[in-house]
């Protein structure tokens, strides 16, 4: 079995950031891609900011600090990736464009590298046929965010050989990480199980039983949940839940898992959460009174 030497990750957002990061932790040549300059400058600053918070903590020593930022390389250009060993799709969670992405990827890499995707629902049976290599594909489902959550979710495909399997696994505990595994089927395990949750509890504000601040604290305090569903779907974003929801609907055709309207009204209106200051919540600095 081939060590992993080389990473490529694609997608310079929260997650794409957070995995490149692990890459470069933990001793691997990293490439980071985004097609977006200001994504990629955004990306840098949150790794090094992250790096120095683990250093602050005393989990990671300065000159580890130093050596990691030194192993990442940003990129706009995809032919950069033509020696990565092993490549980690982060972007949105759009079939369509992830197929798009899979069947460049697999123009440009080299033959034995692996690709994986972050996917947090969609088949990666799906985007692995879009592929000449279905059996070198796979899903490898990062939590958020990547550099602290403890979980791997890896799905294989109907085609994903035992080899790549083994190889995704060793590079998920190399990077500290617990690993569960998932057959390919829409939202796999987690989202399978948290997607839901957090839809009713939209359906629950939806239709007035409480406000968002009791549905929260009563899943906090009644549930142990460290996050409330709906502060927790603001932290994912409400436009990567709605889209995750679309996956279980159509996936598995059961109208259990057809999107609340308030989610999708909220999306509608560009209130998809923390990353733009509003979404359940309002994360917006008050202005300033004259």
């Amino acid at each position: 079995m081939a060590e992993t030497k080389s990473l490529a990750v694609v997608g310079g957002g929260q997650m794409g950031s957070g995995i490149a990061q692990l890459g470069a932790m933990h001793g691997l040549h990293v490439w980071l891609l985004d097609t977006d300059p200001a994504a990629l400058s955004r990306a840098t600053k949150s790794i090094s900011s992250s790096l120095q918070r683990f250093v602050s903590k005393g989990q990671l020593s300065q000159a580890a600090d130093t050596e990691a930022l030194k192993r990442l390389k940003c990129t706009s250009n995809i032919e950069d990736l033509r020696s990565a060993d092993f490549v980690v799709e982060a972007i949105v969670e759009s079939e369509d464009v992830k197929k798009k992405l899979f069947i460049e990827l697999d123009k440009i890499t080299k033959s034995s590298a692996i690709l994986a995707s972050n996917t947090s629902s969609i088949s990666v049976t799906r985007l692995a046929s879009a592929t000449s290599r279905p059996r070198q594909v796979i899903g490898m489902h990062f939590m958020n965010p990547p550099p602290v959550m403890k979980l791997v979710e890896i799905i294989r495909g109907a085609d994903t050989s035992d080899e790549t399997y083994h190889v995704t696994k060793a590079l998920a505990e190399r990077f500290r990480k617990m690993v569960i595994c998932s057959q390919d089927y829409s939202g796999f395990i987690v989202n399978r199980i948290l997607m839901p949750m957090i839809n009713e509890a939209f359906f629950t504000l939806y239709t007035g039983v409480a406000t968002k601040e009791d549905i929260d604290t009563g899943m906090k305090l009644g549930t142990n949940h460290p996050m409330g569903p709906l502060e927790l779907a603001d932290f994912i974003g409400l436009d990567v839940c709605l889209s995750i929801m679309k996956v279980l609907h159509t996936g598995l055709g059961d109208s259990k898992y057809a999107p609340c309207p308030l989610l999708v009204q909220y999306v509608d209106a560009g209130r998809v959460g923390r990353k733009c200051g509003i979404g359940v919540y309002d994360y917006r600095k008050p202005s300033p009174r004259l």
